[in-house]
């Protein structure tokens, strides 16, 4: 395969692809799917459970909303809420496999989930194709989105170009190379193209999600096993024995002000908790000490800018689902997970793929212009992508930098960061698996960038940005951020209507 022609092109096979496919080929569209990884098997949602919000209508939908909508910080938009609810509900009616965790939350197995979903795309008539990681978009003459090009890693990294009418980019959000359970994919590439075509980014600021995960040794278990490592756990203890109230919250500061921090087994299903005693990772009292893991963007609401229902973005022909759009519509400050986080990737991909099927019914065909040179794609390599991805590393994963914040650390962090972009722009490149470290070491970086100059421009502390020379809740911050720009980052406002009069609730104040 070296030239195709589709309708519909889906970038990315987790949950958001998988379900934006099987929605463009129901609206009558042809479809390809390619992934980075193996389509169905790779990708944080394997690991661990899928939860989705299942809330019917009524008076426990709409607490749903406002919780949603306190947690967030004032961001979120209610009408997306209820929007995403209901989607997840109807799609959801009829499935089965499925566990009620509470009579609001629907829990799957996340292989189980993505096996059920690649197979229902493949009987729709989806094509799908492993390990072809794309590497830029194609865009024509009016600047619309046509299709993207690539490399197939199995195939000597030969090169595909696939036409299509619409884009769908589904490539998940950035953990900067965390180490998370399946975040190895999730290296900001679907961003860095997107911003290349010219489009826009939104809540970038709010990059700075971590989960907490046991302390281990060099161990990389199995996946049955890694899917429990990145657990909620149920009570959290200090190095002097002292309860943490708070949970996730209060341990992340404990850890981010030099404790050390442990957490009892109670909620951890009985295979980990019997791996890790074996490991030696529990104490005599029955607790594992645990670290703080930076999921970025994966877990955060940053992402591309949506312009419409339908997850359009601000490029013609390119629409977003998942964990690459922005979330601040739904999840506000406060980042996308949990039930939330399932149902946005349901909704998100069905509205994504409706749209891209309509764009594409009514788009004509016109010539793509060549691609222009994407950063890090050079034809040579004269600089190591380690040292590129090793600095951002250096400015984006410990506590003292995402999750506490301040104008010194992030004007320092932005300096070497913008110092090092003209070269990795221009001297990362390569051939081969070379060439694809190289993308994946600007994606980074540029995403890096974007999240330390929207941090710098939000000088207040609001959900997951917290800025500790500037604590407060601010009203006149009560507005969305856009950024974009490759070789100069912009911040702007994005001034909106607010739809709750300025209040959160009648007697409710944000907890940051």
């Amino acid at each position: 395969m070296g030239n195709l022609e589709t309708d519909v092109l889906i970038l990315g096979g987790g949950p958001a692809g998988l379900w934006a496919a099987v929605s463009a080929a129901a609206h009558g569209a042809r479809v390809v799917l390619v992934d980075k990884g193996r389509c169905g098997s790779s990708g944080p949602g394997v690991y661990g459970a899928t939860t989705v919000w299942d809330i019917p209508p009524g008076q426990a939908r709409a607490e749903a909303v406002e919780r949603a909508l306190v947690r967030g910080g004032g961001l979120g938009d209610p009408v997306w809420l209820h929007r995403v609810i209901d989607e997840a509900h109807e799609r959801l009616r009829n499935w089965s496999g499925r566990q009620v965790t509470d009579p609001r939350r629907i829990r799957f197995d996340g292989a189980s989930y993505l096996r059920r979903l690649r197979r229902g795309a493949l009987e729709a008539g989806v094509r799908i194709l492993d390990h072809h990681p794309a590497l830029h978009l194609l865009v024509d003459r009016s600047g619309r989105v046509v299709g993207a090009a690539g490399v197939r890693r199995h195939n000597n990294f030969q090169r595909w170009t696939i036409r299509a009418g619409a884009v769908v980019v589904a490539t998940g959000g950035c953990a900067f190379g965390s180490g998370g359970a399946g975040t190895e994919v999730n290296t900001g590439d679907g961003l860095l193209m997107a911003a290349e075509a010219g489009a826009e980014l939104s809540g970038m600021e709010f990059s700075s999600a971590y989960v907490l995960a046991p302390v281990l040794a060099r161990v990389h278990p199995h996946r049955t096993i890694a899917s429990g490592l990145a657990v909620r756990f149920a009570t959290f203890y200090d190095e002097s024995g002292a309860e943490l109230p708070g949970r996730t919250s209060a341990a992340l500061a404990a850890i981010a002000d030099g404790r050390r921090v442990f957490a009892a087994l109670d909620d951890v299903p009985e295979v980990v908790g019997h791996w890790l005693r074996r490991q030696g990772a529990v104490d005599a009292a029955g607790r594992v000490p645990v670290r703080a893991v930076l999921d970025g963007t994966v877990r955060g609401s940053g992402g591309l800018a949506l312009t419409g229902v339908d997850c359009a973005t601000t490029v013609p022909g390119l629409f977003a689902a998942g964990g690459v759009a922005g979330r601040e519509v739904v999840a506000g400050a406060a980042g996308c997970s949990g039930g939330l986080r399932g149902a946005w990737a349901l909704a998100s991909g069905s509205w994504a793929g409706e749209g891209a099927a309509r764009a594409a019914t009514a788009f004509r065909d016109d010539v793509a212009l060549p691609p222009a040179p994407g950063a890090g794609l050079g034809p040579h390599a004269h600089i190591d992508p380690r040292s590129v991805i090793g600095l951002v590393q250096e400015h984006t994963l410990p506590l003292r930098r995402s999750f506490r914040r301040s104008a010194d650390s992030l004007t320092d962090s932005i300096a070497e960061l913008d110092a090092m972009w003209p070269g990795a722009r221009f001297e990362l490149g390569g051939t081969g698996a070379e060439r694809l470290r190289a993308r994946e070491a600007a994606a980074l970086l540029a995403v890096a960038r974007w999240a330390g100059h929207s941090a710098l421009a939000r000088t207040e502390s609001r959900g997951i940005h917290r800025r500790i020379d500037h604590p407060d809740v601010l009203a006149e911050w009560r507005l969305r951020l856009r950024c974009g720009g490759l070789d100069e980052v912009w911040v702007r406002p994005e001034q909106r209507p607010d739809p709750r009069g300025g209040e959160l609730t009648a007697n409710t104040t944000v907890t940051v």
